[in-house]
């Protein structure tokens, strides 16, 4: 579910940036009879030593009877569409129910990160194990966060947890796994002196 937002997000970036470029290399490269010493013709222009809206300008738009509704709709149209987008940021879908090769086989998420968990957990030298399964198109991102007693070598598990993660795929068949491992050590009481 991530991939049509992260498309938008890029094209729109791409574009922004696009334009931006080429912009800046038009006028990077081009001599003065790009920028004029004074704008077009249809440029509203200000008064020798004075502003382009004044306070009377600004007063009379706000006596216009279309002034206040168009300002505050425009203003509560953009805080509404920076809403949406920045929440449809935070927000991440992920597929909670995955289809399996078996006829009416499916497994959840949540499941599968729970038996992986467990399993892992059974590993020699394995003292806690926390495991995380994003679902994607026909792939499944696997994060595993092992904690090892204390005189446990990270090469005593990672054999045994590659036959695990293997087991899960195996599990999960019209999936690939993409497993990774993060390892810590629990650390040794010290005696505390009185």
């Amino acid at each position: 579910m991530r991939q049509p937002r992260t498309a938008v997000n890029r094209t729109v970036l791409a574009a922004a940036g696009l334009a931006l470029l080429l912009g800046g290399g038009r006028l990077a490269s081009a001599g003065t009879d790009v920028l004029p010493g004074r704008p077009p013709a249809w440029w509203p222009a200000a008064p020798a030593g004075g502003v382009l809206l004044d306070r009377e300008g600004l007063a009379a738009l706000r006596g216009q009877d279309w002034w206040t509704p168009a300002v505050v709709t425009v203003g509560v149209l953009a805080t509404v569409l920076f809403a949406v987008w920045f929440l449809a940021q935070v927000r991440v879908r992920t597929r909670s129910l995955l289809p399996l090769a078996a006829p009416g086989g499916a497994v959840r998420t949540r499941a599968l990160a729970d038996a992986l968990a467990e399993r892992a957990a059974t590993v020699d030298g394995v003292t806690r194990c926390h495991a995380r399964v994003h679902a994607g198109p026909r792939i499944l991102r696997v994060r595993l966060r092992v904690r090892l007693a204390p005189d446990t070598t990270p090469a005593d598990v990672l054999g045994p947890l590659a036959a695990a993660t293997a087991e899960a795929e195996r599990a999960a068949a019209p999936y690939t796994l993409d497993a990774r491992v993060r390892l810590s050590h629990q650390k040794r009481p010290r005696p505390h002196v009185r």
